[in-house]
């Protein structure tokens, strides 16, 4: 598997995303699904329509996740990914697109943190703030320490919204929405087995078709990253990782 994790890696580097299978077993898939499908909808952070099932600040809602999640699969993935330093986590969604969901994500990069609070720091801005959570754009190198990777709880592919990416546009900043027509069309298709991981840098630019399946895409999306924000300035769902 180690081999198959630096390879991911490089992959990672080159393209600004990359597909590894074998990261969830079955029976870790079916802790997961229980947690979740058995959870409280009770908090703001809950999400629920016909076409989306999703939970923001997801540790902080099912903090049971922590550890069905940070498997030694994973632990072993962060290490690879960050061999110098020990990352923390900076963000948990999960999502569910039911069958035959009709909705679909526009290409975007994922470029706004979630924080603690508002200052006033060079560099950093534009600011918003959506029921109570702040959000900020970083300095690029904030969103170039970041790393996402989505555990897949099915199987994924372009029938069931599977991502579209834009291989090696993580190397060229915040692309504006103008600019956008010159990327797209090198988009590719990233699909992705049950219990495999997509790993993907936040610059990547991304997309999601609506589904034509009958089968779900059930997605956990972390975001982890080892930068220290500026003092007064944390990540508001930060949480230690000790994956040593």
């Amino acid at each position: 598997m180690n081999y198959e994790m630096q390879q991911a890696v490089q992959d990672l580097q080159e393209n600004g995303h990359a597909t590894l299978p074998g990261i969830l077993s079955a029976s870790e898939i079916s802790t997961i699904l229980n947690t979740v499908q058995t959870a409280e909808i009770a908090s703001p952070n809950f999400r629920r329509s016909q076409d989306i099932f999703a939970i923001r600040n997801l540790l902080g809602e099912l903090p049971a996740l922590r550890e069905q999640l940070l498997t030694p699969a994973v632990r072993q993935l962060l290490a690879v990914l960050f061999p110098d330093a020990t990352p923390h986590l900076t963000k948990a969604i999960y999502f569910d697109k039911p069958a035959g969901s009709n909705w679909l994500v526009a290409w975007h990069q994922d470029v706004m943190i979630a924080v603690n609070q508002r200052l006033d720091l060079p560099g950093y801005g534009p600011w918003a703030c959506k029921q109570g959570e702040v959000t900020v754009l970083p300095p690029r190198q904030i969103l170039e320490s970041i790393i996402t990777i989505r555990l897949h709880l099915d199987d994924c592919d372009a029938s069931n919204g599977a991502l579209r990416v834009v291989p090696g546009s993580h190397r060229h900043g915040v692309v504006a929405n103008n600019d956008l027509p010159a990327y797209t069309p090198q988009a590719v298709t990233c699909a992705v087995p049950a219990g495999g991981a997509m790993l993907m840098q936040p610059l990547t630019l991304h997309a999601s078709n609506r589904s034509t399946s009958p089968r779900p895409r059930r997605v956990i999306h972390l975001e982890f990253s080892a930068a220290e924000l500026p003092a007064g300035l944390d990540w508001r769902e930060r949480m230690t990782t000790h994956i040593q």
